[in-house]
């Protein structure tokens, strides 16, 4: 093993070292301190002789398992700024391809040149999060959906679930493209490999697939069965993580957390909590619209013209923890009974129904109805605005 200074040393080097050590340590008196200060290495001292004399594997080692241990990005360049050599070697693709979901788990807010290198070094490094994360960004943000769909297919290659489900999306959608580059075998592929791998809503969309025939043979059993697996797992997520936070702030036992949630047999589940590139698409196109996300690869639209247009007409999934949004008009598949929601995958439509559509759901059929009494009896409606309208 080679040491900072570029000197080589064995075991048995060692041990005669940490002898010599010892006897110096043990002699006392006026000669044994200049021995001692002649073996720390003269004026640096001897504690900072012994951080250098540190081989840089181990101190690759130490900062590779920070990477994956951190529970934000702010731990990682915090252990980077220690010193000058920690910046230097936290550099090493053995620490980029071991960081942690949550150390690159980059806001949108604080999104910067800086921050799209370190996701590009990581990915290039081998870590499979980046690869997903930084594609999701570009694919959906940056408007580079080529490179984007290129850093998800490499992820998914090596077997990242996350990926192989944002695909199989891309396909159910033909997102990027026309309507005619949907590929609906290719996605209940995708879905399917997902699913075997543990990803819940790749399971609950294999699920209503299998169910209504979309991709694959019609199998309502089976799609069933499949809707069931996917509650009851995302079900005991739910309640190991729930349970967790109980314990570490109420000291309450973990069986308390299992009371709010709904039944198995469900087809429409909890939930529990959303991925860093969902809650990162979340938080890009809340504070930015949504026509913004094609400005890095292409020109702003002028007003009035037809590519104003055509963004103005974009719309994200109304599942509020999915983030996706349209790359053209219609891309998404509407509600059809009020026709007001959209969404990306029938996993995010059952999901937001349990959650939230189901008490805000309105038949067409009775706006209709409404517009046509108002038109047939103008006065009336004139007078139910007059009392809706506020006293002054």
């Amino acid at each position: 093993m080679r040491t900072r200074r570029g000197a080589c040393y064995s075991p048995a080097s060692c041990q005669d070292g940490r002898r010599k050590r010892r006897r110096i340590a043990g002699g006392g008196g006026e000669g044994s301190a200049a021995a001692a200060a002649a073996v720390a290495g003269g004026a640096e001292g001897p504690a900072n002789d012994m951080f250098e004399e540190l081989p840089d594997d181990l101190v690759v080692s130490i900062l590779a398992d920070v990477a994956a241990s951190a529970r934000s990005p702010g731990d990682l360049a915090g252990a980077m700024l220690t010193c000058k050599r920690f910046r230097e070697l936290g550099q090493s693709k053995v620490v980029l391809a071991r960081a942690s979901p949550r150390c690159l788990a980059v806001r949108a807010k604080a999104w910067s040149d800086a921050a799209h290198r370190f996701l590009q070094r990581c990915a290039d490094a081998g870590n499979l999060d980046a690869c997903y994360l930084l594609g999701m960004i570009r694919f959906y943000c940056l408007g580079s959906r080529g490179s984007g769909a290129a850093l998800m297919a490499a992820a998914a290659v090596s077997g990242h679930r996350e990926a192989l489900y944002s695909l199989a999306v891309i396909q159910f959608n033909g997102s990027g493209g026309s309507k005619d580059d949907r590929d609906l075998r290719a996605g209940a592929a995708l879905c399917a490999r997902a699913a075997s791998l543990g990803h819940v809503d790749a399971l609950r969309e294999l699920g209503h697939c299998l169910q209504d025939g979309y991709g694959v043979r019609r199998s309502v059993l089976d799609g069933r069965r499949l809707l069931i697996q996917a509650n009851a797992r995302e079900l005991a997520a739910a309640v190991a993580a729930s349970a967790s936070l109980l314990r570490a702030a109420t000291g309450k036992p973990a069986a308390a957390a299992s009371r709010r949630h709904s039944c198995l047999l469900s087809d429409f589940g909890c939930h529990a909590a959303a991925h860093a590139a969902n809650r990162f698409l979340v938080d890009w196109f809340a504070s930015r619209p949504l026509a913004g996300s094609t400005a890095a690869a292409a020109p702003a639209p002028t007003p009035g013209s037809a590519a104003e247009d055509e963004a103005a007409g974009l719309r994200l999934c109304s599942h509020a923890l999915c983030g996706r949004p349209e790359t053209r008009r219609h891309e998404f598949r509407r509600c059809s009974v009020c026709g007001v929601v959209n969404y990306c995958s029938r996993a995010c439509q059952a999901l937001h129904w349990k959650t939230a559509h189901k008490a805000e759901c309105t038949p067409m059929d009775r706006w209709l109805d409404n517009a046509a009494a108002g038109a047939a009896n103008p006065n009336a409606a004139a007078g139910d605005a007059a009392m809706a309208a506020p006293a002054p």
